[in-house]
């Protein structure tokens, strides 16, 4: 596979916060998007090794939609995860506490249909989507 990709943000909240509104179905659809004209109407979350994560991502409009596939390969409760997308591609998320705030480093392998500077503009705009929500919430 290719290097990696990173993206990261600081969420002004606790690590227990940010896991949670990170991994909980419930919270994740209000804010796993890159754009407001998108939406993520459903998720299903099975964390555990060789459970399943998959997100419903759709156009608002209807015009488009996927389904977000990944199997768990690791799992460090509250610090980190790892999962491998349905293409073979994996992903890490790593959380890392300070008091009250917490920064989130999401590493990835990109894709080969599209530019790697889009990807990691598309990565970090749901992470930035993240950030809003649980530093709101």
């Amino acid at each position: 596979m290719s290097n990696k990709v990173t993206v990261n943000a600081t969420i002004h909240a606790d690590a227990k916060k940010v896991w949670e509104y990170y991994t909980a179905p419930e919270h994740i659809t209000q804010w796993n998007f890159a754009d407001p004209s998108w939406h993520c109407p459903s998720v299903s979350n099975d964390m555990r090794i060789g459970g399943k994560y998959v997100a419903r991502m759709e156009a608002k409009d209807g015009s488009f939609g996927f389904d977000f596939e990944a199997t768990y390969d690791a799992i460090n409760p509250g610090k980190s995860f790892t999962y491998t997308i349905a293409d073979g591609r994996q992903a890490v998320v790593d959380f890392n506490g300070n008091g009250n705030q917490t920064d989130v480093v999401v590493s990835f392998d990109p894709e080969d249909q599209n530019p790697v500077e889009m990807q990691k503009g598309g990565w970090q705009a749901i992470l930035n989507s993240f950030k809003q929500y649980a530093e709101n919430n």
